[in-house]
């Protein structure tokens, strides 16, 4: 068995979305400073980092984190590589993929693009041209009745098509996780964990995200 942990460790210079509170993280109590123990404050958007998506981010009427059942979150999952020349992953590059068969079977897909390697070339810096599901992908996608869509930056959609996606796929339910980094894992089958923080009424929750190889 083989162990992936997916996650972005969160840090005070870490991209957020433009808008968003920055990470900010202080020691409030310190064993050195004569405290009985060392005490952390930490401040930033639910949608910092390696998080979910509940409806409610862009359904005011949507389900929050706390009614997202547990099985959309863990169990059997694709991870599929789009080539580094893809810049938005639209309905014809599903359709074209070597795994388009797989995809359909699947009832959870994460997407490795090149955007995984922007969390080692730009760390502290947020980039607009990551890739994200365009209109026509999401409606693809939403069709297929998955539980769960994975990708490997701060949003699922494009910086500049951000609304329509996102809605697209809440709708159907279709728990979003973005902000994942892929970059050493091989395309496959794995099963996934993914444990947001329990946020009853949130609209989204920070996650550790971990995937498991069974070497079979």
């Amino acid at each position: 068995m083989k162990i992936f942990d997916i996650s972005v460790p969160i840090t005070p210079e870490m991209p957020v979305w433009p808008g968003d509170p920055a990470v900010d993280l202080q020691q409030v109590s310190a064993i050195a400073s004569g405290e009985l123990a060392n005490i952390t404050h930490i401040s930033m958007s639910v949608h910092t980092g390696t998080h979910i998506d509940a409806p409610k981010h862009f359904i005011d009427s949507g389900k929050t984190v706390g009614q997202i059942p547990l099985e959309k979150l863990v169990g059997e999952v694709l991870l599929m590589q789009m080539d580094d020349s893809v810049n938005v992953i639209s309905e014809l590059a599903l359709q074209i993929h070597p795994a388009f068969d797989l995809l359909k079977d699947s009832r959870k897909v994460l997407f490795r693009t090149r955007n995984s390697s922007l969390w080692r070339t730009s760390p502290n810096e947020f980039r607009m041209d990551y890739v994200g599901i365009d209109k026509s992908g999401a409606e693809f996608l939403a069709a297929l009745g998955l539980d769960l869509i994975g990708v490997d930056y701060l949003s699922i959609a494009p910086f500049d098509e951000t609304l329509t996606p996102h809605q697209t796929l809440l709708t159907k339910e279709i728990v979003l996780l973005e902000g994942l980094d892929l970059s050493n894992i091989p395309a496959g089958i794995y099963e996934l964990y993914c444990l947001p923080i329990s946020l009853p009424g949130c609209e989204g929750a920070p996650a550790r995200v971990i995937l498991v190889d069974r070497l079979q």
